[in-house]
């Protein structure tokens, strides 16, 4: 069973193709890896095993031409903010503690049709932030080490991914809640393009700023799961279907860019030393694979206040009927955020919309002598479990409770796809990871260089990871 669960999803899904195992064994495999390890991280708290059996069952009762589905019954987990068939959802509140949805979201759906097979919903914090816990399942722990931080609010997937739980799942990212967790966990995460992967109906259908991407030990992984859930949905406005491209074949390409820019900061940003050395380093094996490295990145000058007043404003959208009704059962932080968003002024969301179009642009700008632009994924390590948030970054005290993931949502207000990337290990030997940003409506281009990264940087392999710093129960 352990040499199961230490397969890439990749590798797994050829091994059920040429019916060398079969779904129910993977099934089995993941229950019993969640079983031993799941009682320390704590990043999957509702279980459907049976569910989960049922659908291999099935799976594995399909004739051989049957079998046209791109993931074969391969268990996956789902972010506890997504909506699964017959499975609790409960956004991580007491409001929606007994939430059981009726039908998966857009999303969901999309990946189970094309054989994903859920087994376990992960935890994820209260309605958002960047650290995983809230008040009806408690913290995720990171595997790396169990007293740290798992990121948020993709931790839960992340740590099951890293502590081999699961061989993908399913993360979001408005703010870095797909691509912090990614770096803190050492998994790969992407980030997409507005609609190129559906959202469900609970998101406001016009807002540009939340995308739905996939998670896992590697960047095949991530592609082969984004052929499995991208595509258009009804319920998603924005969504569409990007054609026959196959991202799982594009990403096995092995054309180098030419140019590449790298920043520890966007300029922006405070950064701890520690990281900034270990991204500069990882960021300089771009050499190994023949691309010029330059420090030409755009101008970010507002893209941070312009994300606080629109992620105001999206939060204030959708759950400012919420507060009116359950303002007790909910966080301060998300009660602060919320009432932002109702105080926010025509002035600044008119400031917020100039600057993102202007970074736009100047990215387009950018994107005609460069390939890429890379900086770190988080400006910190992870923190200890027990703190909220991070209060300041080496010796800069920070704004906001999310100011410390600033270096993403900085990267959210560009619209272009990134993905984060593990890149390597304090001294501590905690996770460090690069965001890799690409141009627009290219996520084949990304994953390709993103996966020859990966290759010359080597961290893909130490995955999973035995949970460190407490036995297992």
């Amino acid at each position: 069973m352990s040499d199961l669960t230490s397969l890439t999803a990749t590798r797994a899904v050829a091994l059920l193709a040429r019916r060398e195992i079969c779904a129910t064994d993977l099934v089995e495999a993941a229950i019993a890896r969640i079983e031993a390890v799941d009682p320390v991280i704590n990043a999957l708290p509702i279980r459907c095993f049976e569910r989960a059996r049922q659908r291999a069952g099935e799976v594995d009762r399909l004739k051989p031409d049957d079998e046209a589905s791109l993931l074969r019954g391969l268990p996956v987990a789902v972010k506890d903010y997504n909506d699964l068939a017959g499975v609790r959802t409960t956004y991580g509140s007491p409001i929606f503690a007994d939430n059981v949805a009726e039908v998966s979201d857009a999303t969901v759906a999309r990946l189970e049709a094309n054989g994903a097979n859920p087994i376990a919903k992960s935890n994820v914090p209260e309605w958002a932030g960047g650290n995983t816990f809230n008040p009806v399942f408690g913290a995720t722990r990171n595997p790396w080490n169990t007293a740290m931080s798992a990121g948020g609010s993709s931790g839960g997937s992340a740590a099951a991914l890293a502590s081999g739980m699961v061989w993908l799942a399913t993360g979001n990212d408005l703010g870095g809640s797909l691509r912090t967790p990614a770096g803190f966990n050492s998994i790969v995460g992407l980030r997409p393009g507005p609609g190129l992967v559906p959202r469900g109906r609970r998101l406001q259908a016009f807002d540009t700023l939340w995308v739905e991407g996939p998670m896992g030990r590697c960047v095949e992984d991530v592609a082969l799961m984004l052929d499995a859930g991208r595509g258009h949905d009804p319920a998603d406005p924005f969504s569409f279907d990007a054609g026959p491209v196959n991202y799982r074949d594009q990403v096995l390409r092995d054309d180098a860019p030419a140019r590449v820019a790298f920043s520890p900061d966007l300029g922006v940003v405070p950064m701890a030393r520690d990281i900034a050395e270990i991204c500069t380093t990882a960021a300089g094996r771009c050499a190994d694979l023949g691309v010029d490295v330059t420090d030409d990145v755009p101008d970010f000058t507002g893209a941070l206040d312009g994300f606080q007043t629109l992620r105001a404003v999206l939060l204030g959208t959708m759950m400012s009927p919420l507060l009116a009704e359950h303002r007790g059962a909910i966080s301060p932080d998300i009660i602060g955020n919320i009432e932002r968003g109702l105080a926010v002024t025509p002035q600044e969301v008119f400031a917020a919309e100039r600057g993102r179009w202007q970074l736009y642009h100047r990215m387009i700008d950018f994107f005609e002598t460069h390939d890429f632009l890379i900086c770190p994924a988080a400006s910190i390590a992870p923190f200890p479990v027990e703190q909220r948030y991070v209060e300041e970054i080496d010796g800069v005290p920070c704004k906001t409770y999310i100011d410390w993931f600033a270096i993403t949502f900085a990267l959210t207000m560009t619209s272009c796809p990134v993905i984060s990337l593990p890149c390597g290990f304090t001294a501590q030997g905690l996770p460090v990871g690069l965001q890799i940003v690409g141009r627009p409506r290219d996520e084949a281009s990304l994953l390709s260089f993103a996966r020859q990264l990966e290759a010359v940087l080597g961290v893909a392999g130490k995955l999973p990871v035995e949970p460190q710093g407490q036995r297992l129960a």
